[in-house]
């Protein structure tokens, strides 16, 4: 396990050095297709493999709807849109207006004193919920160098949590949250490739 996230790390700065990507690329969908094009892609945590996930009418038409404000965030903070609507999936199951047992709120989960240092006005409005949630992502893509797994880890545990136990926490609900992220990030990376045109 330590090995493997060592060398996912290494790809921030070999990117830097190495990759003469697009601007319009951006840097997380570059880091992504140069660790999978050399290392090999690590889509889900301690080697399982879940069962291939499954898309309701809820999930697809959420999708679409909040498509544009998440492409936008995508663009604005460098994170790749596959990841952003797995989380939101995960989170919220699409819903604007969801509130957990702990107060967290709208598409992302942004708990009140998260959503306040994100400067989110109103996390119900979708392009607000989504901006904060994106940026503190990208906060914890920098934070831990790159690596998916952890970053996807203190999205629900927090960033000690995952430090103070050097990977993915042994919590069941964290482990849990986590294999689900890569199942439906999976699913969006399938969506969102290029089709080609048939000659």
């Amino acid at each position: 396990m330590r090995k493997t996230r060592k060398a996912v790390s290494f790809c921030v700065p070999a990117l830097l050095i190495l990759v003469g990507f697009p601007p319009w690329q951006g840097v997380a969908e570059a880091e992504r297709n140069y660790c999978e094009t050399n290392l090999g892609p690590r889509p889900y945590p301690e080697g399982s493999v879940p069962q291939p996930f499954r898309p309701t009418r809820r999930t697809t038409q959420g999708e679409k709807l909040f498509r544009s404000i998440i492409r936008t965030a995508a663009v604005k903070y460098q994170v790749d849109p596959a990841l952003i609507h797995a989380i939101i999936l995960a989170e919220s199951s699409y819903n604007p207006r969801a509130i957990s047992k702990k107060g967290a709120k709208g598409l992302m989960q942004l708990m009140p004193s998260t959503a306040a240092a994100l400067g989110v006005k109103d996390a119900f409005d979708p392009e607000h919920n989504v901006n904060g949630g994106v940026k503190y992502l990208r906060h914890l893509l920098d934070h831990f160098g790159g690596d998916l797994q952890l970053s996807v880890a203190a999205y629900n545990a927090g960033i000690h949590k995952v430090k103070k136990y050097n990977g993915i926490p042994p919590f069941k609900t964290t482990r849990s949250y986590v294999k689900k992220v890569f199942q439906y990030y999976r699913y969006f990376k399938e969506r969102m490739k290029p089709r080609s045109r048939p000659s």
